[in-house]
């Protein structure tokens, strides 16, 4: 297949005060949300002066790509657009027909299946290309990458780095953490054709960054960032009460929390687990931890790489790197990861 450029495709933040609430509007449309929540919602970002870090990361991440591919040969232009921001995809879809771009890959900057995280995208690029029109080109969208060395080993480093930063005499009472966006058990019942793809991905990458991190050591997945309304039951236990367990029925004395789930320091990141999850540490008395996510780590910048040549190769001839076990496929079957608007979140923040 001939392929003429890459489209890195994101959740997009708001870069100031004035964006904050129009940006929450966009991520929230059609689910009626109450306007109460939605503020709630916006002073988290008010919190940082209203700038939500995926934008400037985006563009780290734009311009390490941008380099990859020149140091290796990769001659292809890189786009940018996003599902809730400016640069908004149908804006990005159309500057690529301008530039006479014709079929496309798309990178999103979530490594796991879901309809968030991965049918989303794919509805976002059906819509701008036909808010483009006919002239659109056919962007096809890069495989789920959970179980990328390239995703895994950034990770894995993270861990690493983070448990040298405790007191060694605290080691036998540590607990790894791992968090993802939590998000409603219907929609995690729907996340693939055999159901639980988002929850089984994100077990393995758990395992396999456990594995070469800190062999032995407890660990366990759980989830943040939950927005829904309290009537409808989501993925648990949340990061908050699971590090209240820890520290009082089971006695830990420090956790590292890695958040496998993104790609990025984001807002949730930042907000969820150095504001929130860090205050719960320091009432429990918990040494606590957080460990990076890959950002713009060269092995993560070559990952994108190396799925675009996989993708490139003639089907079937590339090899696919991965340490993992669960089936992968680059086209998504019609019915992958459906859902419907009552299993869709409340209020996703930066989610990618």
């Amino acid at each position: 297949m001939a392929y003429d450029a890459l489209l890195l495709l994101s959740f997009g933040g708001p870069e100031g005060p004035e964006d904050v609430l129009p940006f929450l509007e966009n991520v929230t449309r059609g689910r009626n949300v109450p306007p109460e929540r939605l503020a709630e919602v916006a002073e988290h970002y008010r919190h940082f002066g209203g700038v939500s870090p995926i934008n400037q990361q985006c563009r780290e991440l734009l311009a390490a790509i941008r380099a990859d591919f020149a140091a290796n040969g990769i001659d292809l232009p890189v786009y940018w657009g996003n599902r809730n921001w400016h640069p908004m995809l149908a804006d990005t879809v159309a500057t690529m027909r301008d530039d006479g771009v014709r079929h496309a890959l798309a990178f999103a900057t979530s490594a796991f299946g879901g309809y968030s995280s991965c049918r989303q995208y794919q509805e976002d690029i059906a819509a701008a290309r036909a808010a483009v029109g006919p002239d659109a080109p056919v962007i096809d969208k890069l495989r789920q990458f959970h179980d990328h060395p390239g995703f895994v080993g950034p990770h894995t480093e993270a861990v690493r780095a983070a448990l040298d930063t405790l007191d060694p005499a605290l080691r036998e009472r540590t607990r790894l953490v791992f968090t993802a966006h939590s998000i409603p058990t219907r929609m995690a019942a729907a996340a693939g054709p055999e159901g639980g793809r988002y929850q089984a991905q994100l077990a393995e990458t758990a395992r396999l960054v456990a594995e070469r991190a800190a062999p032995g050591l407890p660990y366990d997945l759980v989830w943040q960032s939950r927005s829904g309304p309290p009537q409808v039951p989501w993925l648990e236990p949340d990061v908050n009460d699971h590090l209240t367990a820890l520290a009082e029925q089971e006695g830990a004395a420090a956790v590292v929390v890695s958040p496998i789930g993104f790609v990025s320091d984001h807002l949730e990141v930042v907000w969820d687990l150095d504001t929130e999850a860090a205050a719960t540490a320091k009432e429990l008395g918990l040494a606590y931890v957080r460990a990076a996510t890959p950002g713009t780590h060269p092995r993560f910048v070559a990952m994108v790489r190396e799925l675009v040549v996989e993708r490139i190769e003639r089907p079937g001839t590339a090899p696919r790197q991965r340490l993992g076990t669960l089936p992968i496929w680059d086209t998504c079957p019609r019915d992958c990861c459906s859902t419907t608007p009552a299993a869709t979140p409340g209020v996703a923040r930066d989610r990618s």
